[in-house]
């Protein structure tokens, strides 16, 4: 079986990528370098050993639960669950039960969720990954919550359905399995109008989504160029907050030497002061490169709960 098709639960058979000038845009699908493998071995446990007899006690849970329907032929697909619970395969199952319980409780923003139907929240391009991954093999997810969101033309709604693409992309890497993804909130220029956007019950949903059901090491969420008034955004969320992620929250300000010390400036483009030569890529090019994964999104919303 060819690399592509291992990884996808879909007919995809070609690696979805976007030519850039000199870089080429992609989902990087190659199997992790020795250096990702020694922190798979180090962080997660992961042993061909241990990977295997992980893979069949998962398999044996999920044959057992007559509730769901998932693609147990894939092994790319249950390894995407074990990698975040070290290879423990009752956590992944409970990890995965989470997952679905997750899209069920909020079957509204999930009903046939794919970039094809979700092109404003890209072309507003205030939601981006950076071209290259840090210094620690992790994706970078950045959101411009600020002067750039234009929130009478996209919602906050939508602004959760792109993340949820992006890190569903991001899931099908090996790499970013193992290491993980950070994100960037800059919320230089936010306004009162646009604090009143973020209610109890988004709060609410966005840390439920990043504490309990994604399958992805989310490893830090950097807080840039806030001003005062983000007190009261971080106040509705804090509630619901659990101390790991609440730990793994940093506010920055306009501090980049603070920046610097997680994210190294040969990652980071100039408007950051980074020194990365790549030039950014944006909403729009990304979106060309999600619309080529169409079909595989469309495959994994075909999975989770029987209808009852």
């Amino acid at each position: 079986m060819d690399k592509v098709s291992r990884h996808m639960l879909s007919d995809v058979t070609t690696l979805p990528a976007v030519q850039l000038g000199d870089f080429l845009l992609q989902i990087e699908l190659d199997d992790p370098s020795e250096s990702v493998r020694e922190i798979a071995r180090r962080e997660l446990r992961e042993t061909p050993e241990v990977v295997k007899h992980a893979i069949e006690d998962l398999k044996k849970l999920l044959e057992d639960d007559k509730d769901l329907h998932v693609p147990l032929h894939s092994e790319a697909w249950l390894v995407r669950f074990l990698r975040p619970c070290k290879f423990y395969p009752e956590s992944a199952y409970d990890l995965i039960k989470r997952y679905y319980s997750f899209k069920v409780k909020h079957q509204s923003h999930y009903e046939g969720l794919t970039p094809s139907k979700e092109q404003n929240i890209f072309n507003q391009n205030i939601l981006t990954v950076l071209p290259t991954r840090d210094q620690f093999g992790r994706r970078v997810l950045v959101l411009e919550l600020g002067k750039k969101w234009k929130h009478n033309k996209c919602s906050l709604d939508e602004v959760f359905k792109g993340c949820v693409l992006f890190l569903e992309g991001a899931m099908l890497e090996p790499e970013t399995q193992v290491c993980g993804a950070v994100v960037i909130f800059d919320m230089d220029g936010l306004s009162m109008q646009q604090v009143w956007q973020f209610t109890p019950p988004f709060a609410k949903r966005i840390v439920d989504w990043l504490q309990e059901s994604i399958p992805l090491r989310v490893k830090s969420l950097y807080i840039i160029n806030q001003p005062f008034i983000f007190n009261m955004v971080f106040q509705v969320f804090k509630p619901f907050l659990h101390e790991k992620l609440r730990s793994r929250i940093i506010f920055m300000g306009k501090d980049r030497d603070l920046l610097y010390k997680h994210i190294s400036p040969k990652c980071l483009p100039d408007n950051y002061g980074g020194t990365l030569t790549i030039p950014p890529v944006t909403g729009p090019q990304w979106l060309e490169l999600l619309l080529l994964c169409d079909r595989e999104f469309k495959a994994i919303n075909s999975y989770g709960y029987k209808k009852k």
